[in-house]
């Protein structure tokens, strides 16, 4: 009989004491994987995440190190798990899962789940999910711009049973490392991941022995409850009401058609809503998320943006609501791709916050890089011809907020103890390859009062024979935007030097797959700045000043966004005043004008101007402009001329017109987004004159 326990109701101290332990215990797990692991993506980008869930599948643990998006789908591979084997679940038993549609993320993060009894009840689900460098498919390292479903990516992994009361299946070992580039280090992988889940039943028997399991029950009951309460709280504090943003992915492929999700949060009392009806179809590429994905950037970025400092368990996702068309991008119904579910989330959650942002501009930041920046170059080693797998995801800047400016190179604050980047000697000592650079980048933090952290540039030499170049990215086109009259941060560029030639593979920059190396090429990853936060002319002279000590912006940057005149070493504070006042005075404004009759190809969202106003701003067809309200974030917009458009409005429809937050008759600003030129740009202009 449980000592520890007369009732369901624990006393706090007990309770507080027992959600220490399980978090104690995840960062034991976590610290072990991190020590155990073969793969630099674990020891050095630390990709991998650490959980407990109850019997019933629920969240219990993580850690501050761990990652909400490893860890929040482990809630659908639970579910999974206990439907699949209910009733043939034993001690002993371990179960592997990547499967991203039911459940999984993408298919180079496989979970290992492993189920703790104690007596003849199950109690608990420690797992531990691990980003493989490699699962297998068409490219080294498992992802790639060109597949065009997920047989492409690798090895899909449905939950099955890898071990049997104690047994291992070695058969299904052998099959899953016959198919994975590198096995002995994805076996490695395996092993510490076994481990780490053998260390977490250890401890949690130790807990269970010292508080009983009825004790144990009843304070994650609490736990959860109380979790679920103070989310409510924070919910009810934002005013009722429906809040839509839409935001564009980069295009993809010589097709040039953006992606688009768009998110409708609904706020009524304590509870949450948020529903993508909108949301670009599923497609034949990567970019895709399985049914736990938006449900987990959902609660990524209401976490961060409503309650930082509180628990992350399975109660503070009770309020929450999501709906996700099916057949969208979000719900897809077949097996696409998912290798960009990266960039596809970050984006998510970016919409999300667009929404909020007029009603929560204390919380709000400038947009992240909203991207993974999966960045592959494999080849061969020198010596014993081995292949190698270098696998990074280049960080960038954070956006500006209310108290300070953005972070530099930094992967996102929505993510846990994730490496922001693979240091120079464990590159260079593990793989053919020489760091020859690395550096913050000036000038692309969005520029805004509170400047968006700057994004950073790495060149990386090849060093053996023959080598390849893969990148999934987004942001390389359409730059993170800014907040509150900021401006965007500077987008990604990744990019091949060869002698004196540089080059950027890919129809769409930042869309690589198997580009040819040759010795002596650089590879050259120039992440993306952060957005800014409010207007770049309010920004303290002093703020200025600092960046121009520190390197983080030029001269002609600090005239050319902020208004400030620095010459000599110093700042000219009376030259500065005047060109402010300048610059506020030319400041083009538009009142908003309805056009039913307005429409774009392939979900372009389009404006109307004509050509006297366009002139003004200078944009012409197939250019994209921010409209700009100040209240939030920007709606961008692709200018379509019309003579019909009358002199000094900006034409859109109706749907335009509420995803900007404003009515007919408006005033708003226009802002041209500078985009990188090439084939998108061309085709989008081609196909906006056709309409006209």
């Amino acid at each position: 009989m449980d000592s520890h326990a007369s009732s369901s109701v624990v006393d706090p101290i007990t309770v507080e004491i027992i959600r220490e332990r399980l978090i104690t215990i995840v960062r034991e797990m976590r610290g072990n994987m991190l020590r155990a692991a073969f793969s630099s993506a674990v020891c050095e980008l630390h990709d991998m995440s650490c959980a407990i869930l109850d019997d019933a599948g629920q969240l219990l643990a993580l850690s501050e190190g761990d990652n909400p998006q490893h860890v929040f789908p482990i809630i659908w591979s639970a579910e999974q798990l206990l439907a699949k084997f209910k009733g043939d679940i034993h001690p002993g038993d371990i179960f592997l899962h990547n499967d991203p549609l039911t459940g999984g993320t993408h298919l180079n993060d496989i979970c290992v789940i492993a189920p703790l009894f104690i007596g003849d009840q199950m109690a608990f689900l420690p797992v531990v999910r691990v980003h493989f460098e490699d699962v297998g498919g068409m490219s080294p390292g498992s992802v790639s711009a060109a597949a065009t479903d997920t047989f492409q990516e690798g090895v899909r992994i449905p939950l099955i049973r890898a071990f049997s009361k104690g047994k291992r299946d070695n058969d299904l070992f052998d099959v899953l490392l016959a198919n994975m580039r590198i096995p002995e280090e994805r076996e490695g992988d395996f092993e510490a991941m076994l481990g780490t889940a053998r260390i977490a039943q250890r401890r949690l028997v130790a807990l269970v022995e010292e508080f009983g399991l009825a004790t144990q029950h009843a304070c994650s009951t609490q736990l959860l409850d109380r979790a679920e309460q103070r989310m409510r709280s924070r919910i009810a504090a934002i005013p009722a009401a429906s809040y839509e943003y839409e935001i564009a992915m980069d295009p993809r492929g010589e097709q040039a058609q953006p992606l688009i999700i768009r998110a409708k949060v609904e706020v009524n009392g304590s509870g949450l809503r948020v529903d993508f009806t909108g949301t670009s179809p599923q497609n034949k590429g990567p970019w895709n998320l399985g049914p736990s994905g938006a449900p987990t950037g959902v609660f990524m970025v209401l976490k961060a943006l409503l309650d930082r400092t509180g628990p992350v368990n399975s109660g503070t996702f009770r309020p929450l609501e999501i709906f996700t068309p099916p057949g969208s991008l979000l719900c897809p119904t077949e097996p696409v791709g998912f290798g960009g579910m990266g960039d596809v989330r970050r984006n998510l959650e970016m919409a999300i916050m667009g929404a909020l942002a007029p009603v929560m501009q204390d919380a709000i930041t400038g947009e992240t890089k909203s991207t993974a920046n999966q960045m592959v170059i494999s080849g061969a080693n020198i010596k014993d011809k081995r292949p190698f797998i270098f696998y990074e995801a280049p960080p960038g800047g954070t956006g500006g907020f209310k108290e300070h400016d953005g972070n530099a190179a930094l992967r996102t604050f929505l993510e846990g103890d994730f490496g922001s980047l693979q240091s120079v000697e464990a590159i260079e000592a593990k793989f053919p390859l020489r760091v020859e650079r690395l550096e913050l980048r000036p000038n692309s933090g969005g520029s805004g009062r509170r400047r968006g952290g700057l994004g950073f540039r790495r060149e990386i030499r090849v060093l053996c024979d023959e080598a390849s170049l893969t990148v999934l990215s987004d942001r390389n086109v359409l730059p993170p935007y800014g907040v509150l009259g900021g401006e965007a941060g500077a987008p990604n560029k990744f990019f091949v030097r060869r002698g004196d030639a540089e080059t950027v593979p890919g129809a769409i920059p930042g869309k690589i797959a198997n580009h040819p190396l040759k010795k002596d090429d650089v590879v050259i990853s120039e992440s993306s700045g952060g957005g800014g936060f409010g207007d770049p002319l309010e920004r303290d002279i002093s703020a200025v000043e600092a960046d121009l000590r520190q390197g983080y912006i030029d001269e002609s940057h600090a005239k050319n966004m902020y208004g400030v005149v620095h010459a000599n070493g110093r700042v000219d504070r009376e030259a500065t005043a005047a060109l402010r006042k300048t610059a506020k005075a030319e400041r083009r404004t538009f009142r908003t004008a309805r056009s039913d009759s307005l429409r774009g190809p392939d979900g372009l969202r389009v404006c109307g101007l004509n050509a006297e106003s366009a002139g003004k701003i200078g944009v012409a067809t197939g250019d994209i402009v921010e409209i700009i309200t100040g209240n939030g974030a920007p709606l961008r917009c692709w200018v379509r001329l019309e003579k019909a458009a009358p002199a000094g409005a900006v034409t859109l429809s109706g749907t335009s017109l509420g995803l900007a937050g404003v009515v007919e008759n408006a005033e708003v600003r226009l802002r041209p987004l500078r985009t990188p030129a090439g084939v998108a740009a061309k085709i989008w202009r081609e196909r906006l004159e056709a309409l006209a």
